[in-house]
């Protein structure tokens, strides 16, 4: 897929905090290095607009993949999450002490699984997927209602993430060096559009490890931020908890609960071995986002109470 400018096959290395890895010669990341001129990609015909990101201006910080700017920006992405039940119990096996399972029910927890298609951005094109939990924000005390409701709305939803592969070696290091997150490298395809919405990801072995299949939710298209969506996510780096802030502007996104005609297939891999561990129920939401944008944060150190 071609990227802003004069993009050819040719990749070139770069450093990210002792590591080599490889991106695209004369992509975003290539000529930019995270610093990406917006006159620029707002002349690419995939962005329909940079005016999320003017006011958003990035900082210079240190980080364990050395220096970098942040937020990195996405210009152009669409998005699945698959919303699950799941018994509370199952999910609180897989979760550190430090943090609650968020309950739609006593006994009752929520599981996703999600796939990203970022067209555009800073550090180029690539592909994600991901096993996630809705986890309560740290420091909270009790179950409330209101996160419930607006992480179940994607207005504010607090989560702890199993799996998140990649397709990319940029991706992964600043992924897991940089964030904390358990990112690996393999194969995702994620075809996302109106009529429909699909994913495969490939485990080490080159097979099935998930995929799933789904007619795509009737879209509803917004002005530019007119809906921002707030991720928190948590992750420890070198011991200490730090949370993830993500902000999606969703331009076209909709939703269907209890959907129909929807195909999840488990093969062999990390994934599907995590999603199996969470025994989930049933699945109850599909929300897909055929255009949409993100500004990704640093994370930042957060303190969280020992639930043990």
């Amino acid at each position: 897929m071609a990227s802003t400018g004069k993009l050819t096959d040719r990749t070139v290395e770069v450093d990210l905090g002792g590591r080599l890895v490889t991106v695209p010669e004369g992509g975003l990341y290539d000529r930019f290095r995270m610093d990406t001129d917006l006159e620029e990609v707002a002349r690419d015909p995939r962005v329909g607009s940079v005016d999320f990101f003017r006011r958003m201006p990035k900082s210079r910080v240190d980080s364990r993949i050395g220096p970098t700017l942040t937020p990195n920006f996405y210009y152009r992405i669409s998005t699945t999450r698959l919303t699950m039940l799941a018994p509370a119990k199952a999910i609180r096996a897989r979760l550190p002490r430090e943090m609650d399972p968020l309950e739609i029910a006593p006994g009752l927890g929520i599981v996703s699984v999600m796939t990203f298609r970022y067209d555009v951005c800073d550090i180029d094109f690539y592909t994600e997927a991901a096993v996630g939990v809705a986890v309560k924000p740290a420091r909270h005390g009790g179950l409330g209602l209101f996160d419930l409701v607006t992480g179940l709305k994607n207005d504010w939803l607090h989560s702890y993430v199993l799996s998140l592969p990649v397709n990319t070696e940029i991706a992964q290091v600043r992924g897991h060096d940089g964030y904390g997150f358990p990112k690996w490298v393999t194969d995702i395809d994620v075809d996302i559009d109106t009529e429909h919405t699909s994913a495969r990801i490939a485990n080490d072995r080159g097979g099935l490890d998930l995929a799933l299949s789904a007619p795509t939710p009737k879209q509803a298209a917004r002005p530019t931020g007119a809906h921002v969506s707030t991720l928190t996510s948590y992750t420890t780096i070198d011991g200490a908890w730090h949370s993830t802030t993500s902000q999606i502007n969703m331009l076209a996104s909709g939703t269907t609960r209890f959907p129909r005609g929807l195909d999840l297939q488990l093969g062999q891999g990390r994934m599907s071995d995590d999603l199996r561990s969470l025994k989930p129920i049933r699945t109850i939401q599909l929300d897909v986002t055929t255009e949409g944008q993100l500004a990704l944060h640093m994370p930042v150190p957060t303190s969280i109470q020992d639930r043990s």
